[in-house]
Formats: structure tokens, C-alpha cells, sequence
């Protein structure tokens, strides 16, 4: 089946009755349904194209521009993840006078995968995520923008992780950074961090002795459907329903569990950040879902004491900004938090233009 990208049986709804669709500004809960039309309208006006990534992968992204827009926001998806999850917040974003640009990582989305397997979520290393966004803001980011500014930098999850290591390296080209339920490290489902990582590294040593490519983590398999009462990502059903459509009817963009290679390097990855904070000279805020069972939020804690006591215009007063019972993800989370997420996001980005 076509992904979303290529819809283009809505037209455009008159400019007036889109203003009114928001109490804030936003995209509304219980109107989502009925806007729909709108936001795939909008959706098809951005432009959808590749690069060539580390050893030559292709990568995908989308991007929406407009000359008026003052400012640009560069969205690092968490994993699992496509742009095209992303096209209710993209409407709002792009409504509220941004430049958008969203990265689809490397063996997720529809950019290329790596295995013989396209559901297994593997990666060689996490600084080849981070090699394709710096790569992404430096020549598809940047030259878009407007003169003399910098972009902002707004990150989900997984994504979290990969823009934490891409500040500690490239700082002096982000504005101002929001991480919203970062996975710093991984939810270990109770094991000490110890145990887990010995496992995992048991698991790898296998696999590259005696399997041709990585494995599914124990418990971890292919893409799935599952219904909104199983889900921990949102209490939104409205907005449940929207993604998950995009992922059972786009099969190009689905992908499974994580492999034992995924998860070596995750950790890796959750060890140099922490090694890494005196180098995240960006301003820089971390939004924490209270009722997120997905990622470990003990370890964004950690991350934002001890960046705030490295770098003090970040993570004010030391710790995140906490969404009580708000699951994983925020931005599709009902309106009761999204907006105030939402509402914090782009106040950290006012503040620090």
C-alpha cells in the first residue's frame, strides 16, 4: 500500500475554519478525527527526499519550509519511529511559524534497513545515527534555514540518546535542544544494569559466532498489532488510532523488537553521555512522562543533575520537567498533556532564540 506521503485525496480546508479547530493553537483530541483531511493536506505540501548516510545507506527525511518562517525545529524521532507517525505535530509546528525537518534513522522509517530481517531493530553503532544528523543539519538543516540563525533541536525518545551524543560533539550548531521521554538508558524490565549488560553481551558473542546477523533480544519479535487497551505509549485513543493506521497500513515503515546488537550499543551509547555532559554547552531541557514504563526515567534524573551542575543553563534546578502519569509519548499523549508539553517546548525555544 502507498505510505501516507503520496495522499493526496483531501483538499485543503478553508483557512478560517482551520482556525478554528484550536483552543491553543494546536490540533485538538476530539476533533482529530474530523481534521484529519486537514493535516494530510497540510502533510503534502513538504518535501520528501534521501541522502546517502554513513557506508553510503540511504536515509529518508521530510522537511516543510516556508520564506516567512523565522526559525527552524529539527524532530529526532524515537525508535520504531517514521515521519510519517508525525504528521499531526508537524501541523502544529509548521502553524506555529517553524521550519520543520524530520530524520528518519537509519534502518527505521523507509530508510534503507541493514538486515536480512527489516523488522529486527539493529544498528552497528549509535554514532552512525549520529553521523547521519549531523550530516542531516549541516547540509539539509542549515542551508534552509534563515541567515544567521541556528536551529532548535526537538527529540523523542531514542532520539534523546542520539542528540545528547550528537551536543557532545556538535553543540555550536543547535540553538537551543528539548528531549522529551530521552531513553539515556534502557528499561532493563528490573535487572541491575550489571546483569542485563552481561546478558546482552553473552547474547552478541553468540550471534557473531554462530548466527549470520544479529537476534531478536529475548522476548523481542517482529512488528505486531495490538490494541489501545495493551498500548503504554498514550492515553489518547484518538491519537492511537492515527499512528497506529499509518503503521498497519504502511508496511515499509514497520519494524519489531530490538536485537542483542541494538541493545550493546545502547549501552555503549548511555556511556558516553554520561561521560560526554561537560561537552552539552546547548541549552537544553528534558520533559519526562511520570507514568513512562517504555524508557528508564532514574537515568534521566542522573542525566539532568549532573548536566545542570556541569552546564547551569541547563535542566533547570537539576532535574526534568515532569508530566504526571503522562506514558511514553508526549506529543500524542490527550490534550490535557500535549498541550502543556507542547506549551513548554516552544517556551524553551522563545527563551533561549
Amino acid at each position: 500500500m502507498p505510505a501516507f506521503k503520496y495522499f493526496t485525496l483531501f483538499s485543503l480546508i478553508p483557512l478560517l475554519f482551520v482556525m478554528n479547530l484550536h483552543a491553543k493553537g494546536y490540533s485538538q483530541e476530539e476533533s482529530l478525527p474530523a481534521n484529519t483531511p486537514t493535516i494530510l493536506s497540510a502533510w503534502q505540501q513538504g518535501n520528501f527526499d534521501t541522502f546517502q548516510g554513513v557506508n553510503d545507506l540511504r536515509v529518508n527525511y521530510a522537511s516543510f519550509t516556508n520564506p516567512n518562517h523565522k526559525q527552524c525545529i529539527v524532530l529526532v524521532p524515537g525508535r520504531t519511529e517514521g515521519y510519517l507517525k508525525y504528521q499531526e505535530l508537524a501541523y502544529d509546528l509548521t502553524n506555529q511559524g517553524f521550519n520543520l525537518f524530520i530524520i528518519d534513522h537509519r534502518g527505521q522509517g523507509i530508510s534503507e534497513r541493514m538486515l536480512q530481517n527489516p523488522h529486527k531493530g539493529y544498528v552497528a553503532s549509535f554514532d552512525d545515527y549520529v553521523e547521519d544528523l549531523d550530516y542531516f543539519i549541516d547540509n539539509i538543516v542549515s542551508p534552509n534555514c534563515p541567515a544567521n540563525t541556528k536551529p532548535f533541536l526537538l527529540a523523542h525518545s531514542m532520539g534523546g540518546n542520539i542528540s545528547a551524543l550528537y551536543l557532545a560533539k556538535h553543540s555550536e550548531k543547535i540553538q537551543a535542544a528539548v528531549l522529551a521521554s530521552p531513553m539515556i538508558g534502557i528499561n532493563a524490565g528490573g535487572l541491575p544494569l550489571w546483569l542485563a549488560s552481561a546478558v546482552i553481551n553473552v547474547r552478541v558473542w553468540w550471534d557473531n559466532n554462530f548466527n549470520d546477523e544479529s537476534q531478536y533480544f529475548l522476548g523481542q519479535q517482529g512488528y505486531g498489532q495490538y490494541p489501545f487497551e495493551d498500548n503504554a505509549l498514550t492515553h489518547s485513543k484518538e491519537r492511537f488510532d492515527f499512528f497506529k493506521n499509518v503503521y498497519d497500513n504502511t508496511p515499509e515503515i514497520q519494524l519489531g523488537g530490538v536485537t542483542n546488537a541494538w541493545l550493546k550499543q545502547a549501552l555503549i551509547a548511555r556511556e558516553t553521555i554520561f561521560a560526554s555532559l561537560s561537552n552539552i554547552t546547548t541549552p537544553l531541557t528534558v520533559l519526562q512522562s511520570g507514568g513512562d514504563t517504555v524508557v528508564d526515567n532514574i537515568d534521566q534524573f542522573s542525566f539532568c543533575q549532573q548536566l545542570h551542575q556541569a552546564q547551569p543553563q541547563s535542566c533547570p534546578e537539576g532535574k526534568p520537567q515532569v508530566f504526571d502519569n503522562a506514558y511514553h509519548e508526549l506529543f500524542f499523549e490527550i490534550d490535557e498533556i500535549r498541550t502543556p508539553a507542547l506549551d513548554a517546548t516552544l517556551a524553551w525555544f522563545e527563551k533561549h532564540q
